[in-house]
């Protein structure tokens, strides 16, 4: 746990706010002088939260070597050197340079553009020093600071209030807590919890209301929000499915290729055959083993989609994690400016002449003059300090600034109710007496407006407005009235209640003999796209939770309004639920079964967010996790996939995400989830390819080994095919856009590989196809054509080289038309068929290059011999791939 700063009481918030200030030797009305400042800077350091440190260039730089594929061409380049094959040496590291660059600089962007979303905003706080007022960077600011508040404000560091009036903070980033918290300055008892210390503001939330000032007593990670910042910093980051897949299929390669290499080559010792010849094949066999474009092209097809994901305001900070989204089967979001809009709406009001429901439909007529709903909706406006111009800007706390709108929907605003009933004082919001008052006077009377909670201007209540006149309210309609409040806020809304009075006089108690108006029920609405984006999620097989710290009532409105959960779901559990079921690991198997069936969680910790996905990742599940505030963060470091709000989201979560919506979009997930998905089955696309070619010239050089016959392929050649007809069609596979239904199919099993024994099936039969073209051209060339082995080595790769080409076409799903498919479609295969082409004419027909290749330009024979086997693969696939679909 971070400390505070040295000086700073260590519970400011029980102490009187002169105490704080001789605490901290400072005069509240003149401040710190501008030496004091730079020397308690010096002392507590700059007032910001620890970051990851950025990944330093070298340190990506060295990653991209840490690959098993790299340290086996490393040990064949060696191996190639140690025996003076210096162009083979040479071009091994030359490819892998290659990869290593192109991972480098695609990292490096990745690095670069999270590094320019986490400096899209640099705060600024206002301070009183050496009596003046300055504004000033929040990272410039030291325990002692005196900082001005205003509505609209983020506070910069946690405060020990001097000065409140009508101040209001929204601390939903910090506590869950979506409703704004009324301040004052009056001490608190020690063991007050955070959520209702009404003396102290803290870093990162927002002033929503009113006016102050206060004292800065921590900083930086000192701060509330820094140490929910540690606990980032202690919750380990999981290794994506995707890191782990790819790690276990560059260990099967690296085996395979070994023990294939040791027993071909001490085979062939063991027969009598040269050392050196035998070392030149399981050089040879490394090479052809080793998909030289796996790095190169799964980074490239990851970089793509996350560059295709930018442009749709989603920025991903790990490669990987474009994958894994794909691969999720729950995503766990927050409430509060995740699936809401995190402002207030007025969607109810009940009157004693009935409920009025105020939906998205044309504007209600407005009441008569003198009549209940009239009266309650005047004194909506005039118990009010927001704002709302002719263009709809509002300004103040959201509350009031829904019941501005409601007003205005029944016909009635602000200032024409205000000229009419001119303010003369206000009793502000009192978090004891839960009510607000404004007098009014106007020809000689005086109008007292009230609003608060029901219970309590229930308690004050004597009279009820009727439409044939006012009468003394019964205590059996005082319980008819709160029968009515608590369906309401059973229903998730927060209700407020409306009176008012007439009065001889302006300094009559407030909140006595008042008369009952009405009841306002308010709701936080979902944001407009995230009912189609759930019912996307559903659709595609993924579970939806809301894990938030609002109530529970609230919880389950919003998540049965945005068809998270439906009629036949289990209630909400809150976090006293939670705890009352104990520790995690001590859970039975029907208990965890019945949390992972609910919907929503509410009231939850942030340690409890920890936990529940924990279970769901115990359960085998890839769990995304949506979040804004602070209290999000160590959840979206322990998930899967942390997704943070770019807008509204606070830094610490910004910091703890794999991915940043910009737009705070939920239905940018959505659009995530199927890119995601999209380039996974683009993966496994090129996979195959490329594995299956690969395959194919280990079978080639194995069985000519074996057999005693000449290479029909050398390493030079193995190396220059794996580079061009490898990388560049599976590249082609990887950009492709996928089918259009991709969206409504299951989500994969969080188990399976990204090679699956129909993959290796596949991949054994078609590298069976290409060696049996490869030797049987190699075969015809030197006994029917009767041509030298060196030159007959031409047609071998001539023929594998187009065949592999082909073979591109053999990748079309299963189920999808011969010519008209997702590959036939993609223009990139086009285009890497027509430059490997030419790469494969140069190789052959280029004097240079094909001296270091050690191949001559073929016979018109020869070539139609090449041209004719290497079609066989690809006959051969779509006669298999027309049989599957029948």
């Amino acid at each position: 746990m971070t400390e505070r700063p040295p000086g700073a009481p260590v519970e400011p918030h029980a102490l009187p706010a002169e105490a704080v200030a001789a605490a901290l030797d400072v005069d509240p009305a003149i401040g710190l002088a501008a030496q004091e400042v730079e020397r308690r800077r010096r002392s507590h350091g700059r007032n910001e939260l620890r970051r990851h440190p950025a990944r330093p260039l070298l340190g990506i730089l060295f990653d991209q070597f840490k690959s098993l594929i790299t340290a086996l061409l490393g040990a064949a380049a060696l191996l190639s050197a140690a025996f003076a094959h210096w162009t083979e040496a040479a071009a091994i590291t030359a490819v892998i340079a290659i990869n290593a660059l192109i991972g480098f600089v695609t990292e490096w962007r990745a690095v670069r553009s999270m590094e320019a979303l986490r400096s899209l905003t640099v705060q600024h706080a206002r301070v009183r020093r050496g009596g003046a007022v300055a504004e000033v960077p929040a990272g410039d600011l030291v325990p002692g600071d005196v900082i001005l508040l205003e509505g609209g404000d983020v506070v910069s560091a946690d405060l020990r209030l001097i000065e409140a009036s009508k101040l209001q903070c929204d601390e939903s980033v910090l506590t869950g807590e979506s409703l704004p918290v009324g301040k004052r300055i009056d001490a608190m008892p020690a063991a007050t919890a955070l959520a209702e210390r009404a003396g102290m503001a803290y870093q990162g939330t927002a002033v929503t209301r009113g006016s102050g000032a206060g004292i800065v007593v921590a900083t930086g990670m000192a701060s509330e929000l820094g140490r929910i910042a540690a606990l980032v910093e202690q919750a380990e980051p999981e290794r994506t499915p995707l890191e782990r897949r790819i790690e276990v299929l560059s260990r099967q390669l690296v085996w395979l290729t070994l023990v294939l290499a040791a027993v071909i080559a001490g085979t062939g010792i063991v027969a009598g055959k040269p050392v050196l010849l035998m070392l030149e094949t399981a050089i040879a066999l490394a090479v052809a083993a080793v998909p030289e474009g796996l790095p190169m092209v799964t980074t490239l097809v990851l970089a793509r989609g996350m560059w295709r994901m930018a442009r749709r305001n989603a920025l991903i900070e790990r490669l990987s994690a474009v994958e894994t989204l794909g691969a999720t089967t729950v995503i766990l979001t927050d409430k509060t400016g995740t699936l809401t809009e995190n402002r207030m709406s007025a969607t109810r009001l009940h009157l004693p002449s009935g409920d009025h429901a105020v939906g998205a439909t044309a504007d209600p007529p407005p009441f008569p003059d003198g009549t209940p709903g009239r009266r309650a909706l005047e004194v909506a406006v005039l118990c009010n300090n927001a704002g709302l111009s002719e263009s709809g800007e509002a300004t103040g706390d959201p509350t009031e600034v829904a019941l501005l709108r409601l007003a205005a929907r029944f016909g009635l605003d602000r200032a024409p109710a205000v000229a009419r009933w001119p303010e003369l004082r206000e009793d502000a919001f009192d978090s004891d007496q839960k009510m607000m008052a404004t007098v009014h006077a106007r020809d000689g009377g005086y109008l007292y407006a009230v609003k608060g909670a029901p219970e309590s201007v229930l308690a004050k209540a004597t009279a009820v407005a009727a439409p044939d006149g006012d009468h003394a309210m019964t205590e059996d309609e005082r319980a008819q009235w709160r029968a009515r409040a608590s369906v309401l806020a059973d229903g998730g809304l927060r209700v407020l209640a409306l009176a008012s009075k007439r009065a001889t006089g302006a300094d009559e108690p407030a909140y006595a003999g008042l008369t009952l108006l009405g009841l306002v029920g308010l709701e936080d609405p979902p944001r407009g796209d995230v009912a189609p984006a759930i019912a996307a999620c559903k659709a595609a097989g993924i579970r939806v939770v809301m894990v938030t710290g609002d109530h529970a009532g609230t919880a389950d409105r919003i998540a049965a309004h945005v068809g998270l959960s439906s009629s036949d779901s289990l209630p909400a559990m809150d976090g006293g639920g939670l705890d009352a079921l104990g520790a995690l690991d001590a859970l039975s198997a029907g208990e965890r079964s019945d949390l992972m069936r609910r919907a929503v969680f509410a009231r939850v910790s942030p340690a409890q967010k920890l936990d529940l996905i924990r279970l769901f990742q115990e359960a085998g599940e890839i769990v995304a996790m949506t979040g804004d505030g602070v209290n999000d963060a160590p959840a979206l470091q322990k998930a899967d996939i942390g997704v943070a709000m770019g807008k509204r989201g606070s830094q610490v979560a910004r910091e703890a995400a794999d991915m940043v919506l910009r737009d705070d979009a939920f239905a940018s997930i959505v659009a995530a989830v199927e890119h995601g998905r999209v380039i996974f089955a683009n993966l496994r696309k090129f996979l195959v390819y490329l594995l299956s070619c690969n395959l194919s010239e280990i079978l080639v050089i194995g069985i000519a080994a074996l057999a005693s016959m000449p290479l029909p392929l050398l390493p030079l050649q193995i190396l220059y095919l794996n580079l061009v007809t490898d990388v560049f069609p599976a590249f082609a596979l990887g950009a492709g856009e996928g089918e259009g239904d991709v969206m409504a199919r299951p989500p994969r099993s969080p188990r399976e590989q990204v090679l699956g024994r129909r993959q290796w099936v596949a991949i054994a039969g078609h590298a069976a196809a290409l060696t049996a073209a490869t030797l049987t051209g190699f075969a015809l060339a030197v006994w029917w054509l009767g041509m030298p082995v060196e030159d007959a080595v031409t047609v071998s790769f001539v023929t594998l080289a187009l065949g592999q080409l082909w073979h591109v076409f053999n990748m079309r799903d299963r189920g999808s038309a011969l010519l008209a498919n997702e590959v036939t479609r993609n223009p990139y295969v086009w285009a890497a068929l027509a430059l490997c082409l030419a790469l494969v004419g140069v190789a052959v027909y280029l004097p240079p290059l094909a001296a270091i290749l050690a191949l001559a330009p073929p016979s018109a024979a020869a070539a139609g011999l090449a041209l004719g086997l290497s079609l066989v693969p690809l006959l051969l696939g779509q006669i298999v791939k027309g049989a599957c679909r029948r």
